[in-house]
C-alpha cells in the first residue's frame, strides 16, 4: 500500500470514482449474448453474489481486524452498518430501481443530490468548514456532471414520484456514506474498512434477496452468470473501493464527495467506446468542466486541506502509515 501515498488522497478518491463507471461493461455485456446481467437477473441477485466474492476475497481483512480486538464505539459501529447495509447493498438497489420506470432522466437528476447530502452531513457529523474557494470547485464540478447526463441539459424534469423517491434515497445513502467512511478512517486502516464494508453488505443483501422472494433466483445462478459477476466484483468493486478507500483517509468528505464525481466522466466514456453513444455538443463542454475541476483541485491537494477550500478539524489517517 505503500505506493498510494505517493498519490494525493484526492486523486485516489477521483480514480476509484472513475472505476466505477466502468460498470456498464459487465452489467451490459458485449462479450456473451450482448445482454448482460442488467436483463438476465434481479437486481438483488445481481448485488448478492457480488457481496459474495467480495466478502470472500476480503475475509482474512475481517479475520485480522477482529483479531486486533478494535475498540469501537456505538455510533462506529452504526456507521459501519449504514456503511455497508446502505451505501454498499440498498443504495445500489434503490438506484437501479429508479431505472425500471422506464426514465432515466430521474434517477440521473436526483443523483446529483449526493454531493449535497455528504457536504452536509461533513458539516454536521465532522464539523468540516468550507472555504470560499470551495464554492467554485462545487459549481464547476456539479454543473459539469449535470452537462454530462443529459444530452439536452435545458430539457430535464422529474416526471415520476416513485423513481424521484428511489434515487434520492440512494443519492442520500452514497452521500452519508461518504461522510461515515471519512469518519469510520480515523479509526480503521483502509484496508479493513474496505472488508467489512463488504461483509456487512453481504448480510444486508442476504436479507433483502429473502425479502423479496428472489432467494430461489440466485441459489440458481449460471456459470456464465457468476464469470460476468465475478468481474463486476473485481474491478468496479474491489479494486474501485479499496483505491477510494486509501484516498478517503486522507482527503475531507466535502471534497471527496466532488471526487466521486468522476464516476460519470468515465461512465460517458465507456459509453462511447463500447455502446457507440457519441457524447453531445454539452456533454462534451460538461466533459472539459469536470475533467478540469477534478486536476486543479488534485494539484492544489499536496499539503494542508485548505488547497481543497475544506478546514477538516479531523486528523487525516493517511499521515499514520497503517
Amino acid at each position: 500500500m505503500m505506493l498510494f501515498y505517493r498519490v494525493p488522497g484526492f486523486l485516489l478518491v477521483a480514480f476509484g470514482a472513475a472505476l466505477w463507471g466502468t460498470d456498464a461493461l459487465f452489467r451490459l455485456d458485449l462479450v456473451f449474448d450482448n445482454t448482460g446481467l442488467a436483463f438476465e437477473l434481479p437486481t438483488a441477485v445481481v448485488v448478492f453474489w457480488e457481496h459474495v466474492i467480495l466478502a470472500v476475497l476480503t475475509l482474512p481483512l475481517v479475520v485480522r481486524f477482529i483479531r486486533r480486538k478494535p475498540q469501537l464505539s456505538r455510533p462506529d459501529i452504526l456507521a459501519l452498518l449504514v456503511v455497508g447495509v446502505g451505501s454498499s447493498a440498498l443504495a445500489t438497489m434503490l438506484f437501479t430501481q429508479a431505472f425500471t420506470y422506464g426514465n432515466p432522466t430521474t434517477p440521473l437528476l436526483l443523483q446529483k443530490l449526493q454531493p449535497v447530502v455528504a457536504i452536509l452531513g461533513a458539516q454536521v457529523l465532522l464539523s468540516e468548514r468550507l472555504l470560499p474557494r470551495f464554492g467554485i470547485y462545487f459549481l464547476s464540478a456539479v454543473g459539469g456532471a449535470y452537462l454530462i447526463s443529459f444530452s439536452d441539459p435545458t430539457n430535464v424534469g422529474i416526471d415520476e414520484y416513485m423513481p424521484a423517491l428511489y434515487a434520492i434515497g440512494a443519492a442520500s445513502l452514497w452521500g452519508l456514506g461518504t461522510v461515515l467512511g471519512r469518519r469510520l478512517t480515523a479509526k480503521i486502516a483502509p484496508s479493513d474498512l474496505t472488508g467489512l464494508r463488504f461483509a456487512i453488505g453481504l448480510v444486508g443483501a442476504g436479507v433483502f434477496v429473502v425479502l423479496k422472494g428472489e432467494a430461489s433466483s440466485a441459489a440458481s445462478i449460471g456459470a456464465g452468470d457468476i464469470a460476468q459477476v465475478l468481474l463486476l466484483a473485481l474491478i468496479p468493486g474491489l479494486a474501485a473501493l479499496t483505491i477510494y478507500y486509501q484516498g478517503l483517509a486522507r482527503t475531507p468528505a466535502s471534497a471527496a464527495t466532488l471526487a466521486e464525481l468522476a464516476f460519470p466522466l468515465t461512465a460517458i466514456f465507456v459509453n462511447w467506446w463500447a455502446f457507440q453513444r457519441t457524447p453531445d455538443g454539452s456533454q462534451w463542454i460538461g466533459i472539459a468542466i469536470l475533467a478540469t475541476t477534478i486536476v486543479v483541485m488534485g494539484m492544489k491537494s499536496h499539503g494542508k486541506t485548505d488547497g481543497l477550500g475544506v478546514k477538516a478539524p479531523m486528523s487525516l489517517a493517511g499521515q499514520q502509515r497503517r
